[in-house]
């Protein structure tokens, strides 16, 4: 979807220096920059690559406004977050849906209620009194059970399965493969016989707008209650989240992570990849946790800003202070 200089420098909130009427098709990083691409530079170092590039023009941050304007050789879209409006062009210069459209052969029953310009692919699968917003996308081979909510604006990709009783906000991304509202991994023990029975799965999962969720993630329903992923959140592929966890607003949480049941992550924390964290644990505001960190059932993680490592996960200079002591205590003992 090409657009002007003008045009895009209008929606994303840039100051323009140069020719506003230069169309740009696509953004590109600067090795691979082709006429009527947009790249970035964060910094002038970058910037001299970028003016020696093919791009059409170049987003770039303040440092840019004084000193380079004068001698730039393409087009400037001054941004204070250059590279937020990087991802924001982004959007802007996809390649719109060409087919907005349900295909024939997929499964819509009478009861659904499909909102405008929604596209459904092939081999889809839509059960009884499902909801989808407007200009709402659902890629091929997905299956969307019995009285599930989609908002508008969502994509769900191919193959995604979402259990019955699911409700998606506005803006949700649901990448392949994901499972979303499945049941719960909760068993009750009996002593007589010692075999395992499955206990009630029968809550829901809400997430809110502006969600995403990774390739084949997982997503467990509430046993009683509900699941619920808050407003902005960002889960990467092959996470899994048990049954009944709050994850608050913004929070970020890499690959391989699995959260078991009943945990809270509260607003803005941000997790690396293969955390594990125990059931009932929480994880404060602001809190980040590095790669394989380990949380224990029932503890409590707090700490704004803090970086947590290990397991069980400490503050990051405590934990590396311990390493220290302990090769230090090693050396001493050869």
């Amino acid at each position: 979807m090409s657009q002007t200089l003008r045009d895009l420098a209008e929606k994303l909130g840039c100051h323009l220096l140069g020719d506003a009427s230069i169309t740009v098709s696509t953004v590109s990083s600067l090795q691979s920059a082709k006429s009527g691409a947009l790249v970035f530079a964060e910094d002038a170092q970058h910037l001299a690559t970028a003016f020696a590039s093919a791009a059409a023009a170049v987003i770039v941050g303040d440092f840019a406004a004084a000193n380079v304007a004068a001698s730039a050789s393409k087009p400037l879209l001054i941004s204070t977050q250059p590279r937020l409006a990087f991802a924001r062009a982004a959007k802007l210069l996809r390649d719109p849906e060409r087919t907005r459209a349900i295909h024939p052969a997929a499964i819509v029953p009478p009861s659904s209620a499909i909102g405008e310009n929604v596209a459904i692919g092939a081999r889809t699968i839509l059960g009884e009194q499902v909801k989808v917003g407007d200009e709402t996308t659902i890629g091929p081979s997905a299956v969307i059970g019995d009285h599930v909510v989609i908002g508008s604006h969502c994509r769900i990709h191919a193959n995604v399965t979402i259990y019955p009783g699911t409700r998606l906000g506005d803006r949700a991304v649901i990448q392949a493969g994901a499972v979303l509202g499945s049941e719960g991994f909760g068993y009750v023990r009996d002593a007589t016989t010692g075999r395992y029975e499955q206990s009630p799965q029968i809550g829901r999962l809400v997430i809110e707008d502006d969600v995403e969720i990774g390739a084949n993630s997982t997503i467990d329903r509430g046993a009683l209650d509900e699941t619920r992923i808050r407003r902005g959140a960002k889960i990467d592929n092959l996470v899994h989240i048990g049954h009944n966890c709050q994850i608050g607003e913004n929070v970020v949480i890499a690959a391989q992570t699995g959260l078991s049941g009943s945990v809270t992550i509260e607003d803005n924390v941000i997790m690396g990849g293969q955390v594990g964290i125990g059931d009932h644990a929480r994880v404060e505001a602001g809190a980040m946790i590095g790669g394989q960190g380990g949380i224990l059932p029932k503890k409590v993680l707090r700490g704004k800003g803090v970086v947590f490592w290990g397991t069980p996960a400490k503050p990051v200079r405590e934990y590396l202070k311990e390493l220290a002591f302990l090769a230090r205590s090693a050396r001493k003992g050869n």
